[in-house]
């Protein structure tokens, strides 16, 4: 099934399976438990894509990824924003106002805080929004409701007691897609490009000035930069950072070397046409 398959991590319903039905509608959705199950599924065969969340727009970065994309054997080879809808689920017939409790992963709950206060419900996280669906079905108690997709209603047979319930109306998630194979775009594109790399700066003072001073010289726009610590150490960190341009282009391409001549360690993990989101926030509903 391999080829014919995208992998993401969450139960059926989840946020991650609605993007990866609209990134690769041909392609059937391969549900794993965690992040190094998506990626393993990639670099083993049985996926051709792999669908991985990188940051959302309220609750910011997504925890451990970063630390997982180096060490992946895998190339991020295009990005897609999915603006987030958050819907109240319950069992069939069940009543908003008999509401007691409200199941559903920590940062959807945290999006969905005037409800949650506005019902006075109580909160019980999960790892899921779609796994929070799947129990309140399983249950079948009228008292219990899940935060969740309308896709996920759907799948589990529950009702949507109420639509876009989260607090901002800006809630969009950043997907990386991720392939064996890299598949830089042409040098010469006419779409955007993005670089995405990680570098570790050398232990010795303003390391990390002089690794970035080539971006600003030669005019390169950095668009995320982003510390993590590795091996448990304090004294130095890691950074992730997303960059416009391509690496064969004269700017960027001074850029990296000056940067390459003043860290440990430069590893870019991609290159890839950047998303009309960003361009164009209405793109957000639109495939690529």
């Amino acid at each position: 099934m391999s080829l014919q398959c995208i992998a993401f991590q969450g139960w059926p319903g989840a946020n991650s399976h609605m993007a990866a039905k609209r990134v690769f509608p041909e392609l059937e959705p391969l549900p794993c438990r965690s992040f190094e199950d998506t990626m393993a599924a990639v670099r083993e065969g049985r996926a051709g894509a792999g669908l991985i969340p990188i940051e959302n727009s309220v609750a910011g970065r997504v925890a451990d990824v970063h630390h997982l994309l180096p060490g992946s054997a895998l190339h991020i080879n295009g990005e897609y924003f999915h603006r987030v809808t958050h819907c109240l689920l319950g069992v069939r017939g069940s009543d908003i106002g008999g509401l007691r409790k409200v199941h559903s992963q920590l940062p959807a709950l945290d999006q969905c805080r005037n409800l949650i206060a506005e019902l006075g419900l109580d909160k019980s996280v999960h790892a899921d929004t779609a796994g929070a669906a799947a129990q309140v079905a399983g249950e079948g108690d009228p008292t219990q409701a899940a935060i969740a997709s309308d896709l996920a209603a759907e799948i589990y047979g529950l009702d949507v007691l109420r639509r876009g319930i989260e607090d901002a109306d800006y809630n969009t998630t950043r997907f990386l897609i991720m392939e064996r194979e890299p598949r830089w775009p042409s040098v010469d594109s006419p779409r955007p490009t993005l670089t995405t790399f990680v570098f570790e700066v050398r232990s010795v003072p303003a390391a990390l000035y002089k690794a970035l001073g080539g971006f600003a010289t030669n005019g390169v726009n950095m668009t995320k930069l982003e510390s993590y610590m590795v091996g448990g150490r304090f004294s130095q960190a890691q950074f992730y950072a997303d960059v416009e341009g391509h690496p064969e282009q004269r700017p960027l391409k001074l850029a990296l070397e000056e940067c390459r001549f003043f860290t440990k360690r430069l590893e870019i993990l991609g290159v890839y046409p950047a998303h009309p989101f960003r361009q164009d926030p209405s793109q957000i509903s639109g495939d690529d």
